[in-house]
């Protein structure tokens, strides 16, 4: 790996589209700092306190959240558009048609319909937090004027994160998108080593478990990096084909069927699951209602949403037993969903028999569809189970070890390993195109 970023500092093009996406990352981190006027640090802080949510949403956003910047809301409403719209392209047959059939022209289509979307959800984000924090009194100008203002100013913000991540793609190296969310994520880990350190200083520091936690957390990161590689590959034979006077024998091939299909879809469909009904409900804690129930039996039912908040916090708090069980079964549901979404087994059979290949012992047409079916469930399943407890490995294993000062989330790790990965093959392919001679002897 270091042997190829050497070889790509040396190639002009590449070298100028690696500095663009270093000048990208810079601006990112230039528009972290330029906050919103008129607001209440210290009740902003006491209102992030109260919600996992917004501690998600943050650390996404490489901490623009917690200085409440004009790019607090990250890039999250344009990736929510972006699987609404992936989703919607295999529900709707218009959409279908457009991207499959439609060629260069279908594709714009399909993106000037994410970026309208994006837009949407920008505004519908947007207005609920600064409703919150207008009824929270994180705003000094309380004003119906200012709340329009600082809806503007978030909506801009992701917009122009959205606009930096299509220069990305276009003028440097890499997914632009994916690589804001990778900036993001890593700003915030010198953070966490510099609590982590303060926190040795007071000798307030479990050093013995955060070693196992950075022991287990490498073993992770490796797991990770096999689980994105990995692959199946059917064996796939081409029928000898006769062309004029001329006989050409059958090649041999194979289709590749990724062991994690879903990426890190699965798990950020089931967090936000989780977590929006519980920001929602933490909206009543400091209500001034009372909790009441409703007795059914020997049963108590909460019946008012005080006693519902309660309730939820009382036995469904990011470290217990139900939340991580909900968490764990949520990401395996999302996980077979979405590889039945992204792998279409039907399109893949259909395709081998118009081309004449077909698989050795395995007759062209339903036998194939059913036998490409039975592979994609096993390896599916042993996805799902390995990303169902990715999900609830690392909180728990931070309580259990009672490790405070350092978050690292199963999110935060396929994504800046998936990306990384992503990254590291796209310059070897640039490499490769330039014949350059290093990358060829290896």
């Amino acid at each position: 790996m270091l042997e190829n970023l050497r070889a790509a500092i040396l190639v002009p093009d590449i070298r100028k589209r690696i500095g663009f996406v270093l000048f990208a990352f810079a601006a990112f981190v230039f528009m972290i700092h330029v906050q919103l006027p008129d607001v209440d640090e210290a009740t902003w802080q006491q209102m992030l306190a109260g919600g996992s949510f917004y501690n998600f949403l943050g650390f996404l956003s490489g901490g623009a959240l917690q200085k409440l910047s004009i790019i607090a809301m990250g890039i999250t409403p344009y990736i929510n558009a972006s699987i609404i719209m992936q989703l919607m392209t295999v529900v709707l047959p218009q959409l279908e048609e457009m991207a499959k059939k439609g060629g260069e022209e279908g594709r714009k289509k399909i993106s000037q319909y994410t970026r309208w979307l994006t837009i949407i959800l920008a505004l519908v984000q947007a207005t609920t937090m600064t409703t919150a924090m207008r009824n929270a009194h994180v705003f000094y100008d309380s004003s119906l004027l200012f709340q329009i203002y600082a809806i503007i100013a978030l909506v801009s913000g992701t917009l122009f994160l959205m606009w930096l991540g299509e220069q990305i793609t276009d003028k440097g190296i890499g997914n632009g998108i994916s690589l804001i969310i990778f900036i993001g994520i890593v700003l915030r880990y010198p953070v966490y080593v510099a609590q982590t350190v303060q926190a040795g200083q007071k000798d307030s520091l479990n050093v013995g478990g955060l070693v196992i936690f950075t022991a287990i957390a490498l073993f992770t990161i490796i797991s990770i990096i096999f689980m994105y590689q990995g692959q199946r590959r059917i064996p796939v034979q081409q029928a000898r084909r006769v062309v004029g006077r001329k006989m050409f024998a059958g090649r041999s091939s194979f289709i590749p069927l990724r062991l994690n299909n879903s990426g890190v879809i699965s798990i950020i469909f089931a967090i936000s699951i989780l977590l929006l009904p519980q920001q929602a409900l933490s909206w009543f804690q400091h209500s001034t209602v009372a909790p009441t129930y409703a007795h059914l039996g020997f049963l108590e039912l909460p019946s008012n949403a005080p006693a519902v908040s309660l309730a939820f916090e009382t036995y469904f708090s990011p470290n217990s037993f139900l939340y991580n069980l909900a968490y764990f079964v949520l990401v395996v549901v999302f996980t077979f969903f979405y590889s039945s979404v992204v792998v279409n087994v039907k399109d893949i059979a259909d395709n081998l028999k118009k081309s004449g290949s077909f698989i050795p012992g395995i007759r062209p047409g339903a036998p194939t569809e059913e036998y490409i079916r039975r592979i994609l469930l096993r390896i599916t399943t042993v996805a799902a189970v390995y990303l169902g407890l990715l999900a609830i490995l690392p909180s728990t294993l931070q309580h259990a070890l009672n490790v405070t000062t350092f978050y690292l989330g199963s999110t935060s790790l396929l994504i800046v390993v998936g990306v990384a990965l992503d990254t590291m093959t796209q310059i070897e392919a640039r490499l490769a195109m330039r014949d350059y001679k290093g990358f060829i002897k290896r």
